[in-house]
């Protein structure tokens, strides 16, 4: 009984999530459509401009990552008294814990979501896919820690501890790869540098 629980929790969350990052998607996707220059479409102004703004993104991307710039503190929506009342809440509780969660905004995340995600979702026309697959991928690191508590708990502790040392690791060449692409970005689409 707590199994499924847990489980059927973890993807509650998951949808609530998911459902917060579609909405907000969709919504500044709706917008932005009536805010585009007379004769473009808003794929030809994200075309022209995006693809020059992809280097210094994940430029500084990669510095957050690697902990090379620290951003002052997150948006964050979610204050212990309402985490307490969601623990004693209920599965429903789950869904919306997910929702407030996704809109407490890290500098990371945000950057992630409003300036490559959006930009990328406007170009493909996807005002739900992408939104859709980016909630669910964040939903995961939940949904897998749910499932390591229910099946081993007794190894929670120790698999925890190994998992926040792989982390910093992938972290760290998350950002050295994200520095990496950003450099390659800003001097073939910036400086028009050939490069391959």
């Amino acid at each position: 009984m707590l199994t499924a629980f847990v489980l059927l929790s973890g993807m509650v969350y998951a949808v609530g999530r998911t459902v917060a990052y579609v909405g907000l998607s969709v919504l500044i996707l709706w917008i932005l459509k009536d805010r585009i220059p007379a004769g473009s479409t808003l794929s030809n102004v994200l075309q022209k401009y995006g693809l020059m703004a992809i280097g210094p993104i994940l430029i500084v991307l990669g510095m957050i990552l690697r902990d090379m710039l620290n951003l002052p503190g997150s948006l964050s929506l979610a204050g212990v008294g309402l985490q307490e009342r969601a623990a004693k809440g209920g599965l429903w509780w789950s869904g919306a814990l997910g929702f407030i969660f996704a809109m407490s905004f890290c500098p990371a995340s945000a950057a992630l979501f409003f300036l490559l995600l959006i930009p990328l979702a406007a170009a493909q026309g996807s005002m739900l896919a992408l939104p859709t697959l980016y909630g669910v991928g964040t939903a995961l690191p939940v949904i897998v820690f749910a499932i390591l508590m229910v099946f081993t708990n007794q190894y929670v502790a120790r698999t925890f501890d190994k998992l926040s040392v792989v982390e910093r690791w992938v972290r760290v060449g998350a950002g050295m790869i994200f520095i990496a692409a950003g450099i390659f970005y800003c001097l073939t689409m910036i400086y028009g540098v050939k490069l391959l």
